[in-house]
């Protein structure tokens, strides 16, 4: 438990709660981390998905959709190369992260600028802020609070993975100062990033029951390449 996070929860927590405070954030790192990774490599089998039947003709257009199996077997896929990298080549991994770091900072910010000025029509503020919208007949929810807590997942997704900065402290040059700018820089950064991303997909939305149809050009199954592709195709037909 020397240094990180376990560390400095038992510390802050003082003698009397710190055991049991270091255990509840361990076992929550370890449900984090789990679940994460899961998360992330069914929303990389997705994304891929959705890339490839695009690419080959939109689900209206005889696109490629993959079958169930195909969707498992990238899954699994995707979490053994992850397993493969990070157990023998830290090295390629740290080259990834370097040029992680440059893809997310210059392609999020290409995203929040071009999405919204490459959409034909964008939504009004008071639509942005104020809508609340189920389409339980598409979505199947009609609970307004079930959906307020699903809606939330989104966020979270926004505001994933500044834990990093904490994990990596006991390891950085001057670990007393750089530890927390990095941790509390990272915190901002991320939420005005993932805010600034959420904003630019809520005010591109064309048509917000069109997302939602099984016979648009993702299936109804990817709402967030709908939206891409409404913007683009809108805008270049292409």
């Amino acid at each position: 438990t020397a240094g990180s996070l376990y560390y400095w929860t038992a510390h802050l927590a003082g003698p009397k709660w710190g055991p049991f405070a270091s255990w509840c954030c361990a076992w929550l790192e370890a449900i984090g981390l789990i679940s994460s990774i899961g998360t992330l490599a069914y929303i990389g089998s997705q994304t891929l998905q959705i890339i490839i039947l695009l690419c080959t003709g939109t689900n209206t257009n005889g696109g490629y959709s993959f079958p169930k199996w195909l969707f498992l077997v990238t899954y699994i896929a995707l979490v053994i190369i992850w397993a493969t990298l990070n157990t023998f080549a830290l090295n390629v991994v740290a080259l990834i992260d370097i040029v992680s770091i440059w893809w997310q900072v210059i392609g999020g910010f290409t995203f929040i600028i071009m999405v919204p000025l490459v959409a034909l029509k964008t939504q009004p503020a008071s639509y942005v802020f104020m809508k609340f919208e189920l389409s339980s007949q598409s979505t199947g929810i009609s609970s307004k609070p079930y959906a307020v807590v699903l809606s939330l997942l989104v966020s979270q997704f926004a505001l994933f993975g500044y834990d990093a900065a904490a994990h990596l402290t006991e390891e950085t040059k001057g670990a007393d100062k750089n530890g927390p700018i990095a941790i509390l820089s990272s915190i901002g950064i991320v939420s005005l990033m993932g805010w600034a991303c959420l904003l630019a997909l809520t005010f591109s939305i064309q048509d917000f029951g069109y997302l939602y149809d099984a016979s648009n050009e993702t299936g109804g199954s990817y709402v967030l390449g709908q939206i891409l592709y409404d913007a683009f195709y809108g805008r270049y037909h292409s």
